[in-house]
């Protein structure tokens, strides 16, 4: 079992003022139930998703919660979402109680959970593992602290190797990240398992999701359409998404593709990049990117086994920054950058004083070339790049100016 850096926050988390109602959601068997039983083992386990029992909890009233349950983690919440009305009656009757909530699907939990538990409870997100994740072995196993997560916690000393070779982290730092970027990071599949073994799952997943969390979330009678969108998606990651293309495409409406591709991402299965375009005075492309959260997922989706296109290691790379950044609990927000005269920047992230730009290359030898988008950013943006870089295989470290790094990806990111 490997170490999670969300327990952590969830352990933390629950010590607050608002920590009594911890809400835990993300996508299926991302660990959310192991986590939370691993946490909080004096809890009693209620799995809201076995439809006999889950009626047998909806009649009980807040003073049998109470009396009964006192402490709980609640699975599958978002199967009866009703009972979160329980669950904030006792809450508020009683200081005494607390529970944990666990869902997949953040429309169905989040919404009830907005409306009933507004300022009663913390929310907390969980991703697929990350690289530093990947790197541990057991709960006890201390998750290293990635350079990039301290380059966004504003670090100033971060002192940058001339080469990824003198890393003494380098041989778990790059195992991690060649099994990352042949599976994917789902915790169910970083055992022993054989590679057959690791793929089935995966392709098992893909019809999981498709038979449970995409039929809670819209009922449908028919899944042809969103399966076809759903491999459209995946393989077109890391480009722009035209909802009124991919209609006259696959054959729907305008209206149901917008739908669709929310739900992949309510569902945590992507990620839709906004195109950043505040400069009034410059010709900016507004169309949005769609990446993909895992290439494991991915891969299963296609049928694909093994192998990587340019595209898909950006999403990738975009993935890892965007949930390592999730996970660290930092306020960002993020974009891409793309001018009508070809100018483009694979990832912006805003903060409030500061961006820090990225571009990602899958290529082992960097060039200046490679940098030349994120030279003069200053002049579109409205705020300062405190720093950019440009993340590949290199395992050289190149500066392009004061401050442009080229740095290899799992030198920075594991």
């Amino acid at each position: 079992m490997r170490n999670r850096l969300m327990s952590k926050i969830v352990k933390q988390k629950s010590l607050s003022r608002f920590g009594r109602i911890i809400v835990l959601t993300g996508a299926r068997q991302t660990g959310k139930t192991t986590l939370v039983k691993q946490l909080f083992s004096d809890y009693e386990y209620l799995s809201i998703e076995d439809p006999v029992t889950r009626s047998t909890f909806l009649s009980l009233n807040a003073q049998q919660w109470k009396s009964l349950y006192p402490k709980a983690i609640l699975d599958e919440v978002q199967k009866e979402a009703s009972i979160i009305e329980s669950i904030k009656a006792t809450y508020d009757q009683w200081e005494d109680t607390r529970y944990v909530l666990l869902g997949s699907s953040q429309l169905l939990l989040m919404e009830k959970v907005r409306e009933t538990l507004a300022g009663r409870c913390t929310i907390l997100e969980i991703f697929p593992m990350t690289l530093p994740e990947l790197q541990t072995q057991s709960w006890d196993d201390e998750i290293a602290e990635s350079l990039y997560v301290k380059e966004i916690q504003n670090n100033s000393q971060i002192d940058y190797l001339p080469s990824f070779l003198l890393d003494k982290r380098m041989a778990q730092k790059l195992q991690a990240y060649d099994y990352y970027l042949q599976i994917g990071g789902y915790p169910a599949v970083s055992g022993g398992e054989t590679m057959d073994e690791k793929y089935e799952w995966l392709k098992n997943y893909v019809r999981t999701y498709l038979e449970r969390d995409i039929r809670d979330l819209a009922s449908f009678r028919d899944l042809d359409s969103f399966i076809e969108l759903q491999k459209y998606l995946a393989i077109n990651t890391a480009n722009l998404i035209n909802a009124s293309s991919i209609g006259n495409m696959l054959g729907i409406n305008i209206k149901t593709v917008q739908r669709y591709i929310k739900y992949f991402e309510i569902s945590y299965q992507g990620i839709e990049l906004q195109a950043w375009s505040r400069n009034h005075n410059k010709r900016l492309i507004k169309t949005p990117k769609y990446h993909y959260l895992d290439h494991g997922v991915l891969q299963a989706v296609i049928g694909k086994r093994g192998g990587m296109t340019g595209n898909e290691y950006e999403s990738a790379i975009i993935s890892e920054l965007y949930k390592q950044a999730k996970n660290s609990q930092i306020d960002v927000r993020f974009f891409f950058l793309r001018t009508h005269d070809g100018k483009e920047v694979d990832l912006l992230m805003e903060f409030s004083d500061h961006y820090l730009a990225f571009e990602i290359k899958m290529t082992s030898k960097v060039s200046k070339t490679d940098a030349k988008h994120l030279i003069g950013l200053e002049a579109i943006l409205d705020k300062p790049v405190r720093k950019a870089f440009v993340l590949s295989n290199d395992p050289q470290t190149t500066y392009f100016g004061e401050n442009i790094v080229a740095i290899h990806a799992a030198m920075f990111l594991g």
